[in-house]
């Protein structure tokens, strides 16, 4: 069962570290390279504030992004904006959606996000706090996959794995952390499943795409191949 009320408090706190980390760059830093490819860190934040306006919407009923094309115009025109423009949109679109968090709602109620997939709004905090955690180890400013909360962490393991469940391109794969903690995810026969171990920042970098899973100890069949998230 989704807390959404934990979560939203989650978030406020993964916003703060985000806004304190944020704010010692400079306008030189913010244009310079994040760790996703093609992405300046500007790219990173203006996403990130358009992404909580988008949540608002899919919390208020509404398209979550007018389409793709206006979503990606978004970020390209926020990208080059200096550091005190950041900060203030990056401020100002979180309190958007905490306050549309805060109105009386059904946390019941499925919701649409982008392109059609749909979930209960009592995720929807949780999928804010992904985007403001992970894009917050994408912008290469000292925060690392480690220094993710451990709950976090796990979670978003699970709900990958979950992702990729049923999927008949990824092998069976059976995930264990360092402290013995076992997910499973993938869509191929149970006869052909592979084994993969390693550190929970470790399996959560290869899910999530933000490492190669060279760390990861694999046996029953070579490292499985993700598709894009």
């Amino acid at each position: 069962m989704m807390d959404h009320a934990h979560d939203l408090g989650a978030v406020r706190e993964a916003t703060e570290r985000l806004l304190d980390a944020v704010g010692k760059l400079d306008d030189d830093a913010v244009a310079e390279p994040s760790r996703l490819p093609g992405w300046s860190r500007g790219h990173v934040l203006a996403h990130l504030s358009r992404n909580a306006d988008a949540l608002g919407n899919v919390l208020r009923g509404l398209p979550m992004y007018a389409s793709s094309e206006t979503r990606d115009a978004d970020i390209v025109e926020g990208a080059p904006r200096p550091l005190a423009e950041q900060l203030a949109d990056l401020r100002e679109s979180a309190d958007r959606l905490f306050a549309t968090a805060a109105e009386p709602a059904d946390w019941t109620r499925t919701v649409t996000l982008r392109n059609g997939v749909t979930d209960s709004a009592a995720r929807v905090p949780f999928r804010r706090w992904i985007e403001v955690d992970v894009h917050h180890v994408d912008l290469d400013v000292g925060y690392e996959l480690e220094d993710l909360p451990a709950d976090f962490t796990s979670r978003e393991i699970a709900f990958l794995a979950e992702r990729f469940t049923g999927n008949p391109d990824v092998p069976a794969t059976a995930l264990t952390d360092e402290d013995g903690r076992t997910w499973s995810t993938g869509g191929g026969p149970q006869s052909a499943l592979v084994t993969v171990q390693g550190t929970a920042a470790g399996l959560l970098g290869w899910l999530a795409g933000r490492r190669d899973g060279s760390a990861l100890t694999v046996a029953g069949g070579p490292l499985p191949t993700l598709p894009p998230l």
